[in-house]
């Protein structure tokens, strides 16, 4: 099977910039959780709608799950018989970081939960990719925040340890990547690390 990968990484890291730009670099399909399907795009408008401020912390989690079910379902699993690579900005690990680590939901039913989502097929690689908490900053302030985006500091370093804390646990399919330098020196390191790999 074609591998499927996955860029992961707290708010402000560049997955959207850099997962376009491994797609291209290897021919590859490019999608994104949440979000990658028409479903998603309208799961999705309510989970960063920063005018939903009573979004029970279970019922977040339900509609992540939603939204990877129907992506895995219409977008990742034809195109890897279809003998193309995936890649994909956020996957299921996103959930266990951000309903998990972030929001204290049991880790143990969230992964139940999402390997029935998305049938057991979870990315053969992730990049995480990683920057100082100063330049993700920086980078943060120079757009309109969504509901996410705007969550408290507490919470996302909770996420950024959910991520470390996974990518320390399964190191055969997470590799960390710098992502604070140059724009092409970074897409540079992720090629090369999945190219490695």
């Amino acid at each position: 099977m074609p591998p499927y990968i996955a860029l992961e990484g707290s708010e402000g890291t560049g997955k959207s910039t850099h997962a376009a730009l491994l797609a291209a670099a290897l021919d590859a399909v490019l999608t994104r959780e949440t979000g990658g399907t028409e479903v998603g795009r309208r799961l999705r408008e309510i989970l960063h709608d920063v005018d939903v401020v009573d979004l029970d912390d279970r019922a977040e989690a339900l509609i992540t799950a939603a939204d990877r079910a129907q992506h895995v379902a219409r977008v990742v699993r034809p195109a890897l018989a279809a003998g193309r690579t995936v890649v994909s900005d956020r996957s299921v690990y996103s959930t266990l970081a951000y309903q998990g680590y972030g929001r204290g939901i049991d880790l143990d039913e969230l992964r139940r939960l999402n390997d029935w989502a998305v049938e057991g097929l979870w990315p053969s690689l992730v990049v995480l990719l990683e920057a100082p908490a100063g330049v993700l900053a920086g980078r943060l302030q120079a757009r309109d925040l969504d509901r996410f985006e705007r969550a408290g500091e507490q919470f996302h370093q909770q996420v950024v340890d959910g991520f470390r804390a996974m990518a320390a646990a399964d190191p055969n399919r997470w590799v960390v990547v710098r992502a604070d330098g140059d724009r092409n020196d970074v897409a540079a390191a992720v090629l090369a690390a999945v190219v490695h790999r």
